[in-house]
């Protein structure tokens, strides 16, 4: 089977279930999208890439105008597809032919750039629509940015664009180049030189800074966008574009807002792990969010959050432009460090001893020499040298004392990269030099900077260690910051997608019943802050462990709540209005005696109503005073103008707003995240013991966080939510005090805030039952999967894997993390995975038995399945009901084509196709099977 049809099936086949990660994850996916997309299917974005056929409207011979400019720069350079001025009012512009309008030309037109005045361009985009368009740029400015007058203009535009699914990048934009193509569809003045980088820029001006820096520094790029308004096209469009594109290494982004944080965090999930994607957001220094009625909104600025949001889609952020392009090019030319540790190498004291500070600044370490290293340094270096890291080499080193010692420390396993500094002395060849190191480069696997210092007697040697692929830096402490933020981004990567440990509680009901019953009782009187036993039997209805808490409306109450529990208690405000209870004198602890009790209700009901007014007092609560000590934590949640709602945790207590000891992540969290997330705060040390207090069960803390983060993306209801102090020890979790504060209901006109990241889809959790009385569970796959999955690929056959995936493929392939990994931890905005689960009664475990999988085709309504089914099973009618079940989820995601690709052998997929209304067509080595789903009206 060797036709080129068959290529692009297995290829597509291959790239949903990627075989293999790391280093190679890049050339994987570059190689695959080559191959897998057939001209009839290009990505929704390639006509703005690759047209053949483009159309400026608003050209003109007008001197120093835009519409000049970009007709210029697309007939005047390397640019060999045609092109067509649209000017209404000549019959030539700049020789070239000129049509009315855009329906005067007779040839298909690919890409169409409206250089117009903003009054114009809706009733140009009905024009384009009309001609089946479906690309454009609009780079006249006038719209959203100057008032509601341009906003009423942008919705006129988008109503247009909808008819043909036409797709825009701007307004207010400089337009896109290709470098690759010639294409330039923009305003600058020269073309970017063709390379690796993926440059978007919100900021047109930036980009022709960025250009002008780019062409002096021979720094090349594989797309150079300036984004605009993204009235339209968005940063998750292109992410996915540059994702597929052979051409671009890594991406680069200047980002001044966020736009639709769901559709960027889910393409920068899937990109960045095979390409780095780095980010400088302007607006770091911008006011935090406006203090909320919870410790968590208070504690929670917009700019961290977005620190948040890059680190759990894996995205690099930097604070400069200068450190954007450091790591462009170092990720661009190096491989990601494996670990920390950084050797220097140097003929020069000081500059290692700067190095070295920086790198430990950063959060990286010296690397400690093995003792094998340090005997093989000594034998070929002179006897004064370091003899520790840095490696000092001595003044007077000649490039092959360079060379050698570098060889030998790049053979040592406890380093992860090597930091080459080189200081023109009297005795040193710097030119020599580099050109030893750029032979060694071919054969080095780790990391390889180099810091050659000075000016002009450098710089023939910076220049060899530049072509060799071998990042130089004019200060060795820039060297050493780039590689531990190259560590920062490998290590983030890899503890995103350690496999974690199914939570306690993942598999039971949560009481949602309840909770829908309490926050339907505080809307029936308009109340928005729940009292804290409310709030304490949300938190109780998803197994988070909580004080009893009882509320008490008279002291006598209060005094027989208080004899039931057992003395002492504790007495707190119950107030419908008062979210701050010590602020009013409100708590009163440790009571031991009834008259204790008495006389801590009327102070505290005497507080609240000289403070604030009787009505704000309604009762009080009572719960038992908890014994022991522990450590008091916050953990929190409050909503985000741009992600939504965002978790907290860190020191909690009654000076968490002085101590600001906290981290923020994103729901939901699984354990792994959730312990990166415990990990940022100073407080984790001592969770895990210190002078000689003994550990907190920290497996029981991170799925306790789990249960709140799935709190948090159940109950859209929820604005802000604290749980301030959670008590923590060796022998307990417990929730002391509680504090819940809704939304209004969405059909009062406030519309509810989503999550950043589409959270585990349990409405396709569901059981059936086999003829023979076999009780099977089906459910969305999950990232604790990946033990399970192993076992079941122990169950295939190879003739099952060959079905599957079209050729032979080895069990410790197909069971590698990396690629399980992949399959395990989904986005589920873009792929939707079912698994087929049986209770085995001998093992008392659940084992999986069949895999369905529907993978969405980037921009397009769309999508991809397959199935695979153990052995054992076979026959039982388990396909046909997965592969129902993946046909109904698809028209539930709004999918209107599910196809399949099977092979000719493959008889019982092909039947099941057959009977579910899938049309089949026969291609010389395959089947292509597609089912049309109607609308739903």
């Amino acid at each position: 089977m060797t036709s080129i049809g068959f290529e692009i099936v297995l290829n597509r086949l291959l790239l949903i279930d990627m075989l293999e990660s790391g280093e190679n994850d890049m050339q994987i996916r570059n190689t695959m999208n080559a191959l897998t997309i057939p001209a009839k299917e290009q990505h929704p974005l390639a006509a703005f890439f690759t047209p053949q056929t483009v159309a400026v409207i608003g050209a003109t011979e007008n001197v120093g105008s835009v519409g000049r400019t970009i007709l210029e720069n697309l007939t005047n350079g390397a640019f060999t597809g045609k092109v067509y001025p649209i000017n209404p009012k000549r019959s030539h512009v700049l020789g070239l032919q000129a049509y009315p309008t855009i329906s005067a030309i007779e040839e298909p037109i690919d890409l169409a750039v409206i250089v117009t005045p903003a009054s114009t361009v809706p009733g140009i985009i009905a024009e384009c629509a009309a001609q089946q368009i479906g690309a454009v740029i609009i780079i006249s400015a006038g719209f959203k940015e100057i008032g509601a007058d341009g906003a009423l203009l942008e919705q006129q535009i988008q109503v247009a664009a909808r008819s043909n699914r036409m797709r825009i990048i701007g307004p207010n934009c400089l337009g896109l180049m290709n470098p690759y193509t010639g294409l330039n569809a923009t305003f600058a003045n020269h073309l970017a030189l063709p390379g690796g980088v993926g440059f978007i820029s919100q900021s047109g001006a930036l980009c022709t800074a960025v250009l002008d820096w780019s062409l002096r520094a021979h720094v090349g790029f594989s797309a150079f966008v300036s984004i605009g308004s993204m009235l339209d096209v968005s940063w998750g469009d292109l992410i996915d574009y540059l994702g597929d594109d052979p051409n671009t290494a890594c991406i680069a982004i200047y980002m001044e807002s966020i736009g639709d944080a769901r559709s960027f965090l889910s393409a920068a999930r899937e990109v960045a792990r095979s390409k780095p994607i780095i980010v400088i957001k302007a607006g770091r220094t911008s006011a935090a969010a406006k203090a909320a009625a919870s410790h968590t909104g208070t504690l929670a600025g917009s700019d961290a959050v977005l620190d948040a949001a890059f680190r759990r889609c894996g995205v690099l952020r930097v604070d400069s432009i200068a450190e954007l392009f450091d790591m462009v090019e170092v990720l661009g030319k190096q491989p990601r460090p494996q670990g920390s540790r950084l050797t220097i190498l140097t003929n020069a004291g000081g500059p290692g001893v700067l190095a070295t500070d920086e790198l430990i600044r950063g959060g990286g370490e010296l690397a400690t020499l093995s003792p094998e290293t340090l005997a093989a340094l000594n034998e070929i270096l002179p006897a004064p040298w370091s003899h520790s890291n840095p490696v000092d080499i001595l003044g007077d080193a000649e490039p092959d004392r360079y060379l050698h010692a570098a060889e030998i420390i790049a053979a040592d396993q406890q380093s992860d990269g090597l930091l080459v500094v080189l200081t023109p002395q009297a005795m040193t060849d710097p030119t020599a030099t580099a050109e030893r190191m750029a032979k060694f480069a071919k054969q080095m696997h780790k990391p390889l900077l180099a810091s050659w210092m000075g000016g002009e007697d450098v710089s023939a040697g910076d220049r060899l260690l530049s072509h060799a692929g071998i990042p130089t830096f004019d200060f060795p402490d820039t060297a050493a910051h780039v590689f531990t933020r190259m560590w920062q981004l490998s290590h983030n990567l890899q503890s995103l997608y350690e496999t974690p440990v199914l939570a306690v509680g993942a598999n039971l009901e949560m009481n949602r019943a309840r909770v829908d019953s309490i926050i339907a009782a505080a809307d029936s009187v308009g109340r928005l802050l729940l009292s804290e036993a409310e709030a304490k039997q949300i938190l109780a209805a998803y197994a988070i462990p909580v004080v009893t808490t009882e509320v008490a409306q008279s002291p006598d109450q209060a005094v027989a709540l208080a004899q039931r529990m057992g003395f002492p208690v504790v007495l707190k405000l119950v107030s419908a209005t008062i979210t701050h209870k010590m602020d009013v004198g409100g708590v009163k602890l440790n009571l031991n005696t009834e008259t204790a009790v008495r006389r801590a209700y009327s102070a505290i009901r005497n507080s609240v109503t000289r403070l604030r007014g009787a009505e704000h007092f309604q009762g009080v609560s009572v719960q038992p005073m908890v014994q022991g000590s522990g450590y008091e934590l916050i953990l929190g949640s409050s909503c985000d103008a741009q992600f939504g709602p965002v978790l907290l945790f860190g020191s909690g207590g009654s000076l968490v707003e002085v101590f600001q000891d906290s981290a923020l992540g994103l729901p939901p969290l699984n354990t792994t995240l959730a312990r990166r997330m415990m990990e940022r705060t100073r407080i984790m040390k001592a969770l895990q013991g210190t002078r000689g207090q003994p550990p907190v069960d920290m497996l029981a803390l991170e799925q306790l966080l789990v249960r709140f983060s799935q709190l948090v993306a159940e109950q859209p209801r929820i604005r802000e939510i604290d749980i301030n102090p959670l008590l923590v020890s060796h022998e307990q979790l417990i929730a002391l005090d509680a504090r819940v504060i809704l939304h209004p209901p969405a059909e009062l006109g406030h519309p509810l805030p989503r999550l950043a990241i589409r959270p585990y889809p349990t409405r396709y959790i569901d059981h059936w039952q086999l003829n023979d009385g076999t009780q099977l569970q089906v459910r969305p796959i999950r990232p604790e999967d990946e033990p399970k999955l192993v076992e079941f690929h122990h169950t295939l056959s190879e003739e099952t894997v060959h079905n599957r995936y079209f050729q032979e493929l080895k069990l410790g392939t197909r069971i590698a993390h990396d690629r399980l990994t992949r399959q395990c931890f989904i986005d589920y905005d873009r792929t939707l995975a079912l698994v087929v689960e049986q209770h085995d009664p001998e093992s008392q475990t659940d084992q999986i038995i069949a895999v369905g999988r529907l993978v969405k085709r980037h921009g397009r309504p769309e999508a991809e399945f397959a199935l695979l089914v153990s052995d054992q099973f076979q026959g039982r009618g388990i396909g046909r009901n997965l592969l129902e079940r993946l046909i109904g989820t698809a028209r539930d995601e709004e999918i209107e084509r599910v196809i399949g690709y099977i092979l000719p052998g493959n008889m019982g997929m092909r039947h099941i196709a057959t009977q579910l209304g899938f049309v089949a067509q026969r291609q010389s080595d395959y089947i292509e099977v597609v089912l049309t789903i109607p609308k739903q009206i």
